[in-house]
């Protein structure tokens, strides 16, 4: 395969990337064969999920106008993939140009064309890191250089933490992040899950090729999704499924009938 002049020498071609599969879903094009045949495939098994995709990039979207009208001014992203349409700084910086944004992603190829496209704007910076080992992100010059901890600060983990299994304990990666915050500061998650008696065919079908051709996924339940939201008092309407949160227009709304296999919050650090 020729490799594009976008992509990173070190970058196997042949191996999906979570990063890369969720471009291909929302229509991006920086994705290579082997993340267009995985994202291909799970569609076939749960034609809906594209449309999943893009209710979490709905929600990010609403939640960014909220913390912008709760006066918020900096943006943490974590896990923020490749910049493939309505970005935090876009949605952020059209409606004031002073917010600034870090964005933080372990995919090389995210990182790269993060860095391409955001050249010149001094209020954006893109750090290449695991967002689990929060020390190394919190002390880095990428963060450090932009955002004031003394100030309210949103954290965004959409479509992230579904990626952590409990095993490498969440909540706790979570809380070192809280810990840095000041009070007033936010918390916006978004999160694959559903209850227990709602798993269909078609997704458990859909998980499993995931899980086995790029990367294994923890889905949680309402109560466990709210769990991770120690430390931050959920603001209304709490935690709900994802196109419940704060609807904007009838296009927000899952209009299937089934339960939506996601779940949405905001949280306040008080």
């Amino acid at each position: 395969m020729e490799r594009p002049n976008w992509a990173p020498g070190d970058i196997d071609l042949e191996r999906p990337s979570v990063a890369r599969v969720y471009d291909y879903w929302l229509g991006g094009a920086h994705n290579f064969a082997a993340d267009r045949a995985v994202g291909q495939k799970a569609l076939e098994f749960m034609p809906e999920l594209r449309e999943v995709i893009l209710n979490h990039r709905a929600f990010l979207r609403r939640a960014v106008r909220y913390l912008l009208g709760r006066g918020v001014r900096q943006f943490l992203d974590l896990g923020s993939g490749i910049p493939t349409v309505g970005n935090v700084h876009e949605i952020a910086q059209a409606s004031d140009p002073s917010v600034k944004v870090v964005y933080v992603d372990m995919d090389p190829v995210a990182v790269a064309h993060s860095r391409s496209l955001l050249n010149g704007n001094d209020r954006v910076n893109v750090l290449q890191a695991d967002v689990r080992d929060t020390a190394s992100v919190l002390s880095s010059p990428e963060v450090n250089d932009l955002l004031d901890f003394e100030q309210p600060t949103a954290v965004l983990m959409i479509a992230l933490l579904h990626f952590i299994s409990d095993e490498e304990n969440p909540i706790g990666i979570i809380g070192g992040y809280r810990d840095r915050l000041a009070p007033g500061s936010f918390l916006a998650v978004s999160h694959a899950g559903y209850e227990a008696d709602e798993e269909t065919d078609s997704y458990r079908a859909a998980r499993s090729m995931y899980d086995r051709s790029v990367t294994p996924m923890t889905y949680r339940n309402k109560v466990e999704f709210t769990k991770l939201f120690e430390g931050f008092e959920l603001v209304e309407p709490g935690a709900v499924r994802l196109p419940l949160w704060r609807p904007e227009s009838p296009d927000d709304l899952d209009g299937s009938g089934r339960p939506f296999p996601a779940f949405g919050a905001v949280g306040r650090k008080v």
